[in-house]
């Protein structure tokens, strides 16, 4: 009753200062509402309170070797006195493995090192308003901060200070540590593995270890886990992946050209940045200097070789390990949840660049919800947590953190495993609790998969280079619609995606696809007559026609307002000479169309299209939490191209030869959307 209450106080709170949120706690065991309702604002007590030791003790650069010789790196937090002397108690250890460098997290930790430094930031951070302008994107980004983004990132020292010790370590090939990167394959996961072993035999250590990081080291806590090392007993990844290849690296055959390169130089950069304080003392690693000029430029070559060869036998044979789903390489990348039975946290955003990853884990992860849980904002790579710790929204990601690690490494019961199981932020509403998501949802919050038609009907909503209509039943439509490559993607929600939410800051690109879709083809319904809630994976069918050997095809789900704003929920992308499906990857709905069509994206099963000939391609696009208010109406936008979020390899792009792509429209071969939908549209 009291939580009832609590969550019920704080839901009316939420709308009368934030009136353009709802927040609804879906009837169930334990529904104590997003905020956590009376245990949310405990939890958020404990994390900002007092704490058990006042201080922190660091031992720099502690050398953790691993089977094969190989030296990693790694700083190690304890609890300290007042004195910053290392308190005599054994502790559970947070494993954090990074390849940004530990120096990184340094600089973090030491603004949190300064008195009241640490708050005045995070509060600076909150009072950034920049809501109503045409860079409210800021606001997004500075949010996340205050959000606790910054110490899931770095080093919490409230965490710490509580009574845990916390190990920061440079993965192999980066930062001061040994060896040759080997981005997130098998010798890397074997490092942790070891690393997670090296922790728990520490004289610090209870033996127990959990795990914490933002993206690529939200990654290397999934991998982990799927390896099941005796002493990881809870995980907390933040914008986590599973699939690589389609999440980041290469989604549907076109590679990740803006945020991959970009990336991969940041990272080559700063793992030449040598440990200035060995130099000093003569103490310098001249290991470290070999194993880095042995491998000066990880993946970069690579890179090249991709935009260089015009040949696919002239490819570096790498570039074709990496698009091939029988090799070892893709293999390392592609994680199996299945596995994974610790307690984990997956938190997400709709428009991250593991979109397409992070419900799947939570969905895939053999625990029953509680022990897995799944929190997914309205948010990119960069931005998240952007809409937490305020009255009514859901508690800070450091909060939850904190109160995921007391739970599950000391036993403390504190009712987070009653959260949730699956939060969202609903784009178009407010935040939701639900007891499941997609094909986890339980009958009563399941959505019906339903055809809705692309038609040649003209709307009369869109300035675009065909304004068609959906429908809801089939229609008889045989229109060729004609769609050419461009550059109005530049100024579209996937730019702003690609770019881990840099872009995002620019709303009229971001949140409004206007400026994009004077180049595309869309498909717009009659508004909708009641809120009508989409929910779950979705698919789209599009039977093209290729004046070449290979074609590129985009696609979008959009939320239009009644002012003509088109806001994307969800998109995919694909070439059309990997259009074959994996079969035993995929799912379907009850009437028998894909929602999640996988593709094999591999050069493996590269089929090129005949020009002139008919094509049918299934476009897998992010699964999403979405409410279209009264008014408001459907959209698929159709793109010929996803320049800066994709761009075919050269040889696929030569063969598409930049040529016009046709959407062929035929009652014996509809184009539709699989939408999940819940509610009475009036479709």
């Amino acid at each position: 009753m009291k939580y009832a209450l609590r969550a019920t106080v704080a839901a009316v709170a939420a709308t009368v200062v934030f009136p353009f949120l709802t927040v609804t706690a879906v009837a169930g065991p334990a529904a104590i509402g997003p905020d956590g309702g009376a245990a949310g604002a405990a939890w958020t007590a404990t994390q900002d309170g007092p704490q058990q030791y006042p201080n922190i003790h660091i031992d720099w650069d502690v050398p953790i070797t691993m089977s094969d010789g190989t030296v990693l790196k790694g700083n190690v937090y304890r609890p300290a006195d007042a004195a910053g002397r290392a308190a005599d108690v054994q502790t559970p250890t947070i494993v954090n493995l990074t390849p940004y460098t530990k120096l990184v997290s340094n600089l973090a930790d030491h603004a949190q090192a300064i008195p009241g430094l640490s708050d005045a930031l995070l509060n600076l951070f909150r009072q950034i308003d920049m809501s109503g302008t045409p860079l409210s994107g800021i606001t997004d980004l500075t949010k996340a901060f205050g959000g606790g983004e910054l110490r899931n990132f770095t080093v919490d020292r409230q965490l710490i200070r509580s009574g845990y010790s916390q190990v920061v370590v440079d993965v192999r090939g980066t930062g001061f540590s040994q060896g040759e990167w080997d981005m997130l394959r098998q010798r890397e996961q074997q490092d942790t593995v070891e690393v997670i072993d090296w922790a728990a035999r520490q004289s610090w250590s209870t033996g127990k270890v959990g795990m914490n990081g933002i993206s690529y080291s939200g990654i290397n806590q999934v991998q982990a886990a799927e390896k099941r090392p005796e002493a990881l007993k809870a995980i907390f990844p933040v914008v986590p992946g599973s699939d690589l290849v389609d999440d980041v690296l290469a989604p549907g055959g076109g590679f990740g050209f803006n945020f991959i390169p970009l990336w991969l130089t940041a990272i080559n950069t700063l793992k030449w940045v040598p440990d200035v304080q060995s130099i000093v003392t003569g103490k310098f690693d001249t290991t470290w200097l070999h194993d880095r000029a042995a491998d000066p430029y990880t993946y970069l070559d690579v890179l090249l070789s991709a935009y260089t060869s015009t040949r696919m036998e002239d490819l570096d044979p790498r570039v074709k390990q990496m698009l091939s789903d029988y090799s070892s390489e893709r293999q390392a990348w592609l994680g199996d949840p299945s596995t994974i039975d610790i307690p984990t946290f997956v938190t997400g955003g709709w428009h991250d660049l593991f979109t397409y990853s992070e419900s799947k884990i939570y969905n895939e992860i053999s625990l029953p919800p509680g022990q897995k849980q799944l929190f997914m904002g309205n948010t990119y790579h960069l931005n998240s947590g952007n809409e937490s710790g305020r009255p009514g929204l859901p508690p800070r990601l450091d909060v939850l953190q904190r109160a995921w690690f007391d739970k599950w490494l000391k036993g403390i019961d504190n009712g987070i495993d009653t959260y949730g199981p699956v939060t969202l932020r609903q784009q178009g509403g407010g935040w939701i609790r639900q007891n499941g998501f997609g094909p986890s949802a339980p009958a009563e919050e399941a959505s019906q998969y339903r055809r809705m038609y692309l038609s040649a009907n003209r709307s009369g909503t869109a300035n675009s280079v065909y304004d068609g209509s959906l429908t809801g039943s089939a229609n008889g439509d045989t229109e060729r619609l004609t769609v050419s490559p461009g550059m109005t993607t530049l100024c579209s929600n996937d730019a702003a995606q690609a770019t881990a939410g840099i872009l995002s800051i620019i709303d009229g690109c971001a949140k409004d696809s206007r400026v994009a879709e004077l180049n595309g083809l869309t498909f717009t319904s009659d508004p909708v007559a009641e809120p009508t809630t989409i929910s779950g994976p979705i698919a789209v069918r599009l039977n093209t026609i290729q004046d070449a050997a290979d074609g590129y095809w985009v696609a979008t789900v959009n939320d239009v307002a009644p002012d003509g704003q088109s806001t994307v929920l969800s998109s995919g992308q694909l070439m059309a000479s990997l259009r074959q499906v994996d079969e035993s990857r995929s799912a379907r709905s009850a009437n028998g169309d894909y929602t999640d069509p996988r593709a094999y994206t591999s050069l493996d099963k590269r089929e090129p299209t005949v020009p002139g000939e008919a094509t049918t391609l299934d476009l897998a696009l992010t699964a999403t939490e979405a409410v279209l208010q009264p008014g408001h109406r459907l959209r698929v936008d159709v793109f010929a191209g996803n320049f800066p979020k994709g761009l075919p390899i050269l040889p696929m792009l030569l063969d598409t030869g930049l040529k016009p792509q046709h959407l062929q429209l035929d009652p014996n071969a509809p184009s539709f959307v699989n939408i999940p939908v819940r509610g009475k549209p009036g479709w």
